[in-house]
């Protein structure tokens, strides 16, 4: 299929699959099957409405045992001296539903994803289910196409950022978590959070606001309050860092922690 169309009756991604494809085979050095990235964007519900094409559950199942694999492995050899249970915790932080969907944002992903009309029109192309389920299938293509090794560098180029903030974050490894323990150690008050919401029920977004001692802090977006919430503490969390501490050096590939050595 050349790049941009349909078969009659189809409702065609807004991005054609072709641009992934390239960026795919870009970020890992090889080739990426477009047929098998296509299958990757097809979400159930168009799969349905055209009569039962493959969809993409299966790679979603493949991708998520490679993507909890690399994850793991670069854990375990970055933080020797972890132990199970922190290292659990710190896979836990990036291997999620709404860190993954944050990554399929990043991608643009949701602007390539094959929707039926019914998700299409409730605006599935940005829930983090489906952005989620979408990022380990195509991690799944790239696998099945490519191998381990390509698989590993889409991975990294995915969520290394993610593991080098969680490495920033305190023990509960969530951004709420972090800001009071910030303010705990700088004696500046607990967070003061206040959420508003707007848009029907189905479509509803949330603007939060956190406040320390009385400043505001921090302000964030989402689809739900929690995800608007944590937004704020990140900012927050941040302006009290910069305001108070050090900087934390930005963590590069591979992630180990300067504690550890090489």
């Amino acid at each position: 299929m050349g790049k941009g169309s349909a078969a009659a009756g189809e409702l065609a991604p807004l991005r054609p699959v072709a641009e992934l494809a390239d960026h795919l085979t870009a970020v890992t050095g090889v080739p990426v099957d477009e047929a098998l990235l296509r299958r990757a964007l097809t979400h159930r519900s168009y799969a349905y409405e055209m009569g039962g094409l493959p969809h993409n559950e299966r790679l979603e199942f493949l991708g998520d045992s490679v993507l909890g694999l690399v994850v793991t492995t670069t854990l375990y050899e970055a933080n020797p001296d972890d132990s199970e249970g922190q290292l659990a915790k710190l896979r836990a932080a990036v291997v999620n539903m709404r860190a993954l969907a944050d990554v399929g944002r990043t991608l643009g992903l949701g602007d390539h994803i094959f929707l039926g009309r019914g998700e299409e029109t409730t605006g599935g192309r940005d829930k983090d289910s489906i952005l989620a389920d979408t990022v380990e299938a195509v991690i799944g293509a790239v696998y099945s196409c490519a191998g381990i090794e390509a698989a590993g560098e889409l991975v990294h180029h995915l969520v290394d950022p993610l593991l080098a903030q969680s490495a920033t974050l305190g023990a509960g490894l969530d951004w709420k978590t972090s800001l009071q323990e910030i303010c705990s150690k700088h004696g500046l008050g607990s967070p003061e959070y206040s959420v508003t919401e707007d848009g029907p029920e189905h479509a509803k977004s949330f603007d939060a606001e956190v406040a320390i001692g009385g400043t505001l802090l921090g302000r964030g977006a989402g689809r739900t309050k929690k995800v608007a919430e944590q937004e704020a503490a990140a900012h927050a969390w941040t302006a009290i860092r910069d305001a108070h501490e050090a900087p934390v050096p930005t963590a590069g590939r591979p992630l180990v922690d300067p504690a550890h050595g090489a």
